[in-house]
């Protein structure tokens, strides 16, 4: 019995494996985790900017720890490139999330989302901020829910 309880709960709150890209698994993930989740709009073959924020803010060990804990990863990429094209149907769902979060076209754009994909706020390009403020911001903006 008790096995088969490891291995329930292992199956109802997998480990973080990243970023999921389809906005309805997002939510439903953040709604049985109860987590807010963190969309992020990113050019990653093309937006300097985009790239930067990737490398500097959602790849370093004290936000990995955040998302781990309070948040659901939920990326829609544009690339540009034709070696790195998405399928037609991802396309389609970074279409939808775009019309509904970002129909500026702004990049990069993250907004953090309560669980049902209600905006709690928005960061529109390069966070002009260490990733250290960023990360407690997230925190403050959680936590104050």
């Amino acid at each position: 019995m008790r096995l088969f309880s490891i291995l329930l709960i292992g199956f109802l709150f997998p480990p973080s494996t990243g970023w999921e890209t389809n906005f309805e698994h997002a939510k439903e993930i953040a709604h049985q985790q109860h987590k807010n989740i963190l969309l992020n709009f990113s050019g990653s073959d093309w937006c300097g900017p985009c790239i930067r924020m990737r490398d500097e803010f959602f790849e370093i060990a004290p936000f990995k720890d955040l998302a781990d804990s309070s948040l659901v990863l939920l990326n829609a990429d544009f690339p540009r490139m034709k070696k790195n094209q998405l399928s037609k149907e991802q396309q389609k769902e970074n279409n939808r999330m775009a019309d509904q979060y970002n129909p500026h076209g702004l990049f990069p754009l993250t907004l953090l989302l309560d669980e049902t994909g209600k905006v709690i706020y928005t960061w529109e390009g390069y966070p002009a901020m260490t990733p250290s403020y960023f990360i407690n911001q997230v925190k403050i903006l959680i936590n104050a829910r």
